[in-house]
């Protein structure tokens, strides 16, 4: 054990499995651990990293912001957060306003409390929230109800409103628990996350958006994960002409820095009044400075077209590793660099795996327990998919019966 694992479980309660690589640098699509060995990041801090770690414009961005201010209270006016706003509107519902927060789930809190400030005052016959089953909105007590993970929600207490879990891609059980429960809106992960890399079909989003149309519900879409280009648009659900009435997001957003929030459309974007919620660093003059660098670098510099070009050549390669081991490899389910590789080994096969990987310098993540994710930046490289692929190939002719 290292002095590092060592002070780590003297000093931090064990929330999480820690693996044993201790990050002492970072560069491009690299970490660097203390001994100076580098490693492929295929985790990018859980989706956040999509430009790589430490890109030149977000670092001028960061140089840029630091040196005017790092916080002001929420009751100035903050220039990097008001023209954030205006783009993430500008570029999603067309009208509308955003609230910023610190983590995805907060974007959840907030989201539950517009829900209901909405079904109070225009539609008090409707309650409560439908959600997939295996879907994951995050760790805070009023996110957790959405979480529909046993492991995740365990035994902690409940917020007391009503939550309709249902099965993704099964429009029969959405359309009875939509009529026989009232709720008030429907919660989505296009792409399931940490429920195993589970896509929705676009036949599925359609009848949702036609539900919430026809019984004038809210329809929400939760891309903390799936947005910032992540699937090959700015957010997933703009791949099937969607228009939800609310947008979570987060994680890629602050460019590495805690920044969230949730777009309102028209229908939403007067509940809130002052008072109604607030928290004290959010919006984050530094992190709206480097969101806005995201999305110079995303929509401005060609990275989300580079990126989604990229993303069909690793794709490629993963069907041609599907075709030679068919009895290890399942699917590949997800879109974009946002990708599951479902095996057939077992969670502690895949974690041998997982370590062999590691010990050759690439970092990926298992969710699900038979499910590899890979969660690549969209600087991701030709070379560093011969890279991935040829450690991938390595390793599982190395387990082929």
């Amino acid at each position: 054990m290292s002095d590092w694992q060592h002070l780590d479980q003297t000093y931090l309660f064990p929330t999480v499995r820690r693996l044993p690589v201790t990050i002492a640098a970072a560069e491009n699509n690299w970490l660097i651990d203390t001994e100076g060995k580098r490693y492929l990041d295929l985790f990018t801090g859980l989706a956040v990293n999509i430009l790589g770690h430490s890109h030149p414009h977000l670092m001028k961005a960061l140089d840029e912001q630091g040196h005017r201010f790092l916080h002001i209270s929420n009751l100035f006016l903050n220039p990097p957060a008001i023209r954030l706003a205006q783009r993430l509107v500008q570029n999603t519902v067309g009208t509308g306003r955003v609230y910023f927060g610190n983590s995805g789930a907060e974007a959840t809190e907030a989201a539950i409390k517009l829900v209901h400030k909405w079904s109070v005052k225009h539609a008090p016959d409707k309650k409560g929230i439908v959600v997939m089953k295996n879907s994951f909105h995050g760790r805070t007590l009023g996110a957790l109800k959405l979480t529909r993970q046993p492991g995740v929600y365990q035994d902690y207490p409940l917020i007391d409103y009503p939550v309709y879990e249902v099965e993704a891609n099964q429009p029969e059980e959405l359309v009875r628990v939509c009529e026989e429960a009232r709720p008030a809106a429907i919660l989505v992960e296009p792409i399931l996350g940490s429920g195993g890399i589970i896509p929705l079909t676009e036949e599925y989003l359609q009848t949702i958006q036609q539900i919430c149309q026809s019984k004038e519900m809210l329809f929400l879409v939760d891309e903390i994960q799936t947005g910032l280009g992540r699937t090959g648009t700015l957010f997933a659900y703009q791949a099937y002409s969607l228009k939800p009435d609310l947008i979570l997001f987060g994680k890629g957003i602050g460019g590495g820095l805690p920044l969230s929030g949730i777009i309102a459309g028209e229908k939403l974007q007067n509940e809130f009044r002052p008072g109604d919620h607030g928290t004290t660093f959010a919006p984050s003059p530094l992190s709206a400075a480097l969101g806005n660098a995201v999305l110079d670098v995303l929509l401005e510099q060609g990275m989300l077209e580079q990126g989604k070009k990229t993303a069909g050549l690793l794709w490629s390669r993963l069907h041609e590793l599907k075709e030679t081991f068919p009895t290890l490899i399942k699917n590949i389910r997800g879109r974009g660099m946002m990708i599951g590789i479902r095996t057939n080994l077992s969670p502690e096969a895949l974690q041998s795996l997982q370590k062999n990987l590691m010990e050759d310098g690439i970092l990926v993540n298992i969710t699900a327990g038979t499910v590899m994710r890979l969660l690549p930046p969209l600087t991701l490289t030709e070379e560093e998919i011969d890279t991935l692929m040829n450690a991938l190939n390595k390793h599982l002719q190395a387990r082929k019966q």
